[in-house]
């Protein structure tokens, strides 16, 4: 009868420590930052890419690009503005915004200038090496060069959900507008449209 309890005891205690590693198995592949990984049907690093791609794109082949190249005898400078997330979901705007300024830099189309975060950091370094660099080394406040037009837009969403099926709309606006006289110069949208099934699992 004893051996039977220890028996029994051995049993349920290999029982509760299975129970207890299940599921909990960890593993991690390494891949190209290129492949596409929508796990979630969320916005991701993917849809971020591919929006600033095209949307750059587009926006440098519409006529105000080589009117005002023509008119002025060089590139415009442009500067990303806000970038409002309208969305129902946390939306890492700051990466969007780092990818416009990546493929309007190298277009090599447009005199891209930092923007207003950028600049208040580098203002400071320009005060502090009025202080402690050396004269002929320090860079003189009120050079910089000015933006001509900005780049700013939206991010929204309608989410439409029935049944453990879900459809995500993302839609993004940019706009690209004059500094001087508030034109908007061009107006591009995407759109993006994603269903996520979750699939029950019968034990």
């Amino acid at each position: 009868m004893i051996q039977w309890y220890r028996r029994s005891y051995s049993i349920v205690l290999c029982a509760v420590f299975a129970l207890a590693g299940c599921g909990h198995e960890t593993k991690v592949t390494r891949v190209d930052a290129g492949v596409v990984t929508d796990l979630s049907g969320r916005w991701n690093d993917t849809d971020s890419r591919m929006v600033a791609e095209a949307m750059v794109k587009e926006a440098l082949q519409y006529p105000w690009l080589g009117n005002f190249t023509q008119a002025n005898r060089r590139q415009p400078v442009v500067v990303v503005g806000t970038v409002l997330n309208s969305s129902h979901e946390h939306i890492s705007v700051q990466t969007f915004i780092t990818d416009l300024e990546r493929e309007l830099t190298n277009s090599q189309k447009v005199t891209f200038v930092a923007g207003k975060g950028e600049r208040d950091e580098i203002r400071t370094e320009r005060k502090e090496q009025a202080v402690h660099a050396r004269e002929e080394t320090q860079k003189a406040p009120g050079k910089e060069t000015g933006a001509d037009y900005m780049m700013k837009g939206t991010i929204a969403t309608i989410l439409d959900e029935a049944d453990g099926t879900k459809a995500v709309f993302y839609q993004v606006d940019l706009q690209m507008i004059d500094l001087e006289s508030n034109a908007k110069v061009w107006y591009g949208q995407k759109k993006i449209k994603k269903v996520v099934e979750k699939k029950r699992t019968v034990f």
